[in-house]
């Protein structure tokens, strides 16, 4: 056989074996749940009477954030978890695989779901809140910890709102954030399963203790904006009302009547 017909022959066979072993791994491969040692600091847990309820009854707590699932819906209905000065360092770390996460019992979304799209994977427990612990930095790379967003709202004005929670907790932390899209019925889907894909963002944002907690929330569109994120300062009534969620259920009744139905930025420096 001819020299240079039988390297054309080798060079063909193993390019096919390549766009095999890429498209088996692009569409088959499922890394398995992080295995490192276990995080041996103190776990930031969020205190009961901070607790939202849930409309699911799926509540999985890991070690630094909390959620209620939606099965219906493939995501988060909310994610809750406490930031403070000392979770924010600068430490470099290496994105890990989006995988499932082992604690929802119902299975959280395939990954897969978001390829070609359209839609990024928006964190709702940011990962840069994250970095002063591997293992903890790759604990919010669960899929019950995404969302749908577009990359103009992913890296936008929601990626603004997360960069002034940060400096709040610099200054005032700790804090306790709950966040997620606005679930309900008939919103767009995306993937095999169904991922709904939220018209609305919130995230509501507490600090200080009993007669000097403060609560400030927002509700923002999900598209393009470039607007002042003071903008979208809302009650937490609104949000509770859109949700169908009881945020801070354990607060006493007169409380929570008085954080909840405010709108104001007064105590939240911008």
């Amino acid at each position: 056989m001819n020299k240079n017909r039988k390297n054309k022959i080798i060079y063909t066979v193993l390019m096919i074996l390549s766009m095999v072993v890429f498209w088996w791994f692009d569409n088959y491969y499922t890394p398995t749940a992080d295995s490192s040692p276990p995080y041996t600091e103190t776990k930031t847990t969020i205190p009961k009477d901070f607790w939202p309820s849930s409309t699911t009854a799926a509540v999985v707590q890991h070690d630094h954030y909390m959620f209620s699932y939606s099965e219906d819906h493939e995501q988060a209905e909310w994610v809750a978890y406490l930031i403070d000065r000392s979770h924010l360092t600068y430490d470099d770390r290496k994105r890990p695989y989006f995988i499932q996460d082992p604690k929802v019992k119902t299975a959280s979304a395939d990954w897969r779901n978001y390829k070609g799209s359209g839609y990024e994977r928006g964190h709702l427990c940011p990962a840069g809140d994250r970095r002063f612990s591997e293992e903890v930095y790759n604990e919010t790379f669960y899929t019950s910890n995404i969302s749908p967003q577009i990359r103009d709202f992913n890296g936008g004005i929601w990626n603004r709102l997360e960069q002034q929670i940060r400096s709040w907790a610099k200054r005032d932390g700790p804090l306790i954030v709950v966040t997620a899209g606005v679930l309900s019925e008939d919103l767009p889907t995306i993937g095999k399963e169904e991922v709904a894909v939220p018209q609305y963002f919130y995230k509501i944002v507490a600090k200080g203790e009993e007669e000097n907690l403060q609560v400030i929330a927002f509700l923002i569109p999900h598209k393009k904006l470039d607007v002042d994120i003071k903008d979208f300062v809302v009650s937490v009534d609104q949000i509770e009302e859109l949700t169908g969620i009881d945020f801070f259920q354990g607060l006493p009744n007169e409380l929570q009547d008085k954080l909840e139905s405010t709108v104001s930025t007064k105590g939240w420096r911008f």
